[in-house]
């Protein structure tokens, strides 16, 4: 029983490291973001993709209020997986802080440094008291001086930058297929088929429009943009692997 007692007091506290070096509540955290539905980044020498899974829990639920890309500055783009409240929370906080870099320097903010700023306040809830974890990751993306970059924040606070990745549910079969296809040389629109196809092999090769977000920034225009459902839906029959909208919704 006592052995039981002194595990619950290190899984319970969330500053609290146990024997073995762990943070279990950073670790339930992480557990939290598997559970939410995948999204994914690409970087291409031409721009940014970024695509997410946003099949509704009901047909009942308005297409449009479930957000899984978000836009944090005229160049940079946020997905997230994991609790949706949680995402708010630190995508309005990307928000603020870049917009006090263009107050303070008249410039936008660098990607590096809006994700090393998200990741900074992420830890603060891993290492004081009275607070728990964000259980959320978010993949942020964009273009400055031509330069495109990605970047994964995870619960701990720590940013990673990659060449393509996802986040969420399947995140080992997204990522292998991502693995297998990836390519230095691909154009911008080849990573848009690159994130579609890795949401389609987790989807049984059928996806719509109104089931999926998909926006780019790419390096001639450095902006962020969003593709309506229609656009969405041309694109994946292009690619054989649209779906229709009675089996999206079952």
């Amino acid at each position: 029983m006592q052995g039981q007692s002194q595990q619950q007091a290190y899984d319970r506290g969330t500053t609290i490291f146990s024997p073995d070096g762990r943070l279990y509540q950073v670790e339930y955290a992480r557990e939290a973001v598997k559970r939410g539905t995948p999204s994914i980044g690409v970087r291409t020498q031409e721009g940014v993709v970024l695509a997410a899974d946003k099949r509704r829990r009901s047909k009942m639920i308005e297409p449009s209020s479930v957000e899984k890309l978000h836009k944090a500055d005229d160049h940079i783009g946020i997905a997230s997986a994991g609790h949706v409240a949680d995402a708010r929370k630190l995508i309005d906080m990307a928000r603020r802080q870049a917009q006090v870099n263009r107050l303070r320097y008249g410039e936008a903010i660098g990607i590096e440094t809006l994700s090393k700023s998200v990741t900074d306040f992420i830890q603060q809830y891993t290492q004081y008291g009275g607070a728990r974890p964000f259980g959320v990751s978010l993949i942020i993306g964009g273009v400055k001086n031509g330069q495109p970059r990605l970047f994964e924040s995870d619960p701990s606070g720590t940013p990673y930058q990659w060449q393509a990745l996802s986040i969420g549910a399947n995140r080992a079969d997204i990522r292998e297929h991502l693995e297998a296809e990836y390519d230095e040389e691909m154009t911008l629109e080849e990573g848009v088929d690159l994130a579609l196809s890795a949401l389609a092999n987790i989807n049984d090769g059928e996806l719509t429009g109104i089931g999926v977000d998909l926006a780019t920034i790419d390096v001639e225009t450095e902006e962020y943009v969003q593709l309506p459902p229609e656009e969405i839906d041309e694109r994946l029959k292009a690619r054989d692997i649209h779906a229709d909208q009675a089996t999206d919704e079952e």
